[in-house]
């Protein structure tokens, strides 16, 4: 490893996601009931008729390499869903499946980036969209949001932060960990800036697409007029499916650049997993019916701990239209002193409320907000009302 890229490495913070988790286990292992509301990862079992082809696949043998890009008939099923639930054509010399989104995320990033390169990340965004562009030698720009703009980026934002070295804008909707969702009308508003620097490319991550409690629904913006030849499309099957483990993300995207993830991919892990992959053909196949239970019952969990958190003072709430995520500004505890502990910081904050309420959040800083706290609600209803109860008795 050479030491530039060993630099790069040492310079990395570890996901603060992972890294609360790992705290709050060892504070398990102590003994200490802790509430875990840290971790991105839904909380249903993966949905029966997915079982059942997995362990079909495992009786007919699906046990060889797989293609490095993806099984023909996944690919063909990916082609279906984009063309049914978002009304994108692609082929499927344009679709790379990878070894869940994430991979796909760097796949793009090393293809498309040049030393230098500046991407526009929208804060908050994915904790690892920064680091994964710092590994392919590009600049993270990270553009600030606020809760009053439901922590979207507005077209005057984004126009102002390009410059002759813009390479790529990253986002998503709905937004981890903001939940924020853009709505049609807002990412037309983005697409005719970018219109005028026909060289920026667009990295869309639609994981979360099917969690999204607006009356309007998705809208991808690679549907945009003008916008398709520019945006790679990042989805998966981790969050909508409860399929976290099964590691199984992929693209549509501009052919050269679903060329370049294919050849990248090729000497990095090679073909995803085969019996993942076979079950997720039919959890694609299958009509968005089937996980709707999931998707309700996120979006009831989400009012009730918008109800319960609003009835603390000092968290400043919006509503999150999607994913299972509230992002509240916790800003007015900074400079405060509860139970002997100054908060300076959310950081500061998350920690108080891992070692006095046993609850595990995570710090905004790490999705570049400093003012505010991830809160998963992929947890049942007690351990959120017990978890909000306990907030509430130590601030």
């Amino acid at each position: 490893m050479s030491n530039h890229l060993s630099d790069r490495i040492q310079n990395m913070s570890t996901s603060a996601t992972l890294a609360m988790a790992a705290k709050a286990r060892e504070l398990r292992n102590e003994g200490k009931d802790i509430i875990g509301l840290s971790l991105g990862e839904p909380d249903f079992n993966i949905p029966d008729f997915i079982k059942e082809a997995a362990k079909q696949a495992i009786d007919e043998n699906y046990s060889s390499y797989t293609p490095v890009d993806g099984y023909p008939e996944l690919k063909k099923a990916i082609t279906l869903k984009f063309k049914r639930d978002n009304n994108l054509d692609y082929g499927p010399n344009q679709i790379v499946v990878s070894t869940g989104a994430k991979q796909s995320l760097y796949n793009v990033a090393m293809v498309v980036l040049n030393p230098g390169d500046e991407v526009i990340l929208p804060a908050p965004y994915w904790v690892s969209y920064s680091d994964i562009v710092k590994l392919a030698e590009g600049v993270p720009v990270e553009v600030p949001t606020g809760i009053e703009t439901d922590f979207k980026m507005t077209p005057a934002q984004l126009e102002a932060a390009i410059t002759p070295k813009t390479r790529m804008f990253w986002f998503s909707s709905p937004c981890n960990p903001s939940g924020s969702v853009y709505s049609k009308a807002e990412l037309e508003g983005l697409a005719e800036v970018l219109k005028k620097y026909p060289d920026i490319y667009v990295v869309s991550d639609e994981i979360y697409e099917h969690i999204n409690f607006t009356k309007g629904g998705h809208t991808s913006i690679a549907g945009i007029d003008g916008m398709y030849d520019r945006t790679v499309t990042v989805n998966g099957v981790s969050k909508a499916f409860a399929m976290t483990g099964w590691r199984i993300g992929y693209i549509g995207a501009p052919e050269w650049i679903a060329k370049g993830c294919n050849k990248l991919q090729g000497q990095v892990t090679s073909g995803a997993n085969s019996i993942a992959q076979r079950a997720v053909i039919t959890a694609l196949e299958a009509p968005v019916s089937k996980i709707q239970y999931m998707i309700d019952e996120f979006h009831k969990r989400r009012d009730l701990v918008l109800e319960l958190l609003g009835e603390i003072d000092g968290f400043k709430l919006n509503v999150p239209e999607g994913a299972f995520y509230v992002f509240p500004d916790i800003s007015a505890f900074f400079g405060k002193t509860l139970k002997g502990t100054t908060i300076n910081s959310a950081e500061d904050f998350a920690l108080y409320l891992l070692e006095h309420a046993n609850v595990a959040t995570v710090t905004g800083e790490a999705f570049g907000n400093p003012n505010c706290i991830r809160i998963s609600y992929a947890a049942s209803e007690k351990e959120l009302r017990e978890a909000i109860a306990r907030i509430k008795a130590v601030v």
